[in-house]
């Protein structure tokens, strides 16, 4: 194997990238157990009310009027810009009221809500628009199936690799890269947990899309190992194997990624502008599942098949 580069010392660093790995998961456990996680509405049951407006209004102020005007129910609300109905003279604005629970809302409540921000800010116009109710029940089993839906994708892809690289373990690299996987899905859980941002769907479309960029990423790397391995041969240490094959394609990898991230951060600057809170929640889990998918490919999913190859040739030698 001739080598054109100083090879990087992925295997012999692999206790520290372990470390960071462990440090992070385990502040993200301690996040959780004080705060816990945040179920939107379509996963835990619950209203929204929505209504448009213009102009700028004070968020404490407008939480002040609702709840006064809903003293019974705890509320939450969003407001979000309405670039459609955005006109030269004034910024249209919508604001989704959340009642958690398995109530629905009467009528009386709504125009309640609505007499009370109507008076409150009557230089913005407030317009009832709609509400809709999922049931606790239903939001339980719309999160099962996205978590099986998640389960079943990584569990299929850990098959394909199993199949795909078996000239270089099979198993042991499948196996590695279902590691890497749920650490890249731990990252963006705590994430969500540690910036305070409630589950949604788009917790779960973040996470395919993670799980499917992180094993592109994996399976660039185990095929460059195995094309590596049949240059050495059986005899070449498989630690210098990966060490070897890693650095190749690491500058390919980290400008795939940060490539991915100009473009997805490029949109949540956007979305922070217009206050796109829907595209914020999507965008910025992106950005974080890349650079951990990044990260677990060259120093979690390499350097643990490594360890599990070795052991295996200690035990039958």
């Amino acid at each position: 194997m001739k080598k054109e580069r100083k090879d990087l010392n992925f295997i012999g660093h692999s206790k520290i990238f372990f470390g960071i790995s462990l440090g992070i998961i385990l502040i993200g456990i301690i996040c959780n157990i004080i705060f816990g996680a945040t179920l939107d509405i379509q996963f835990k049951g619950g209203t929204i009310v929505s209504y448009s407006f213009v102009g700028e209004i004070d968020d404490t102020q407008l939480k002040d009027a609702i709840q006064s005007a809903t003293p019974e129910h705890q509320v939450s609300f969003t407001i979000t810009k309405d670039i459609m109905n955005n006109t030269d003279e004034e910024q249209a604005y919508s604001v989704a009221i959340q009642f958690s629970g398995n109530d629905s809302v009467e009528s009386d409540v709504i125009s309640g809500i609505t007499t009370a921000l109507e008076e409150q800010f009557p230089d913005n116009h407030f317009e009832y628009k709609e509400n809709s109710s999922v049931e606790a029940a239903m939001g339980l089993k719309f999160l099962l199936k996205c978590l099986t839906a998640v389960a079943i994708a990584s569990v299929l892809m850990v098959i394909y690799v199993t199949i795909r690289f078996k000239r270089i373990g099979g198993l042991s690299a499948g196996v590695m890269a279902l590691v890497a996987l749920f650490h890249d899905v731990a990252m963006i859980y705590f994430m969500y947990v540690i910036f305070r941002m409630p589950i949604d769907s788009s917790f779960i479309a973040v996470v395919l899309m993670i799980i499917g960029y992180s094993l592109n990423d994996t399976i660039v790397i185990y095929d460059r190992v195995r094309e590596e391995r049949r240059l050495a041969g059986p005899k070449a240490d498989i630690a210098d194997v990966f060490n070897h094959s890693a650095t190749a394609v690491m500058s390919r990898t980290i400008a795939t990624s940060i490539t991915t991230l100009v473009a997805i951060g490029t949109v949540y600057v956007v979305a922070l502008i217009f206050n796109l809170t829907s595209v914020q929640a999507f965008a910025l889990p992106m950005m974080i599942g890349i650079v951990s998918g990044c990260y677990s490919s060259l120093c979690i999913a390499g350097p643990l098949w490594v360890l599990w190859n070795k052991r295996g040739s200690k035990k039958a030698e």
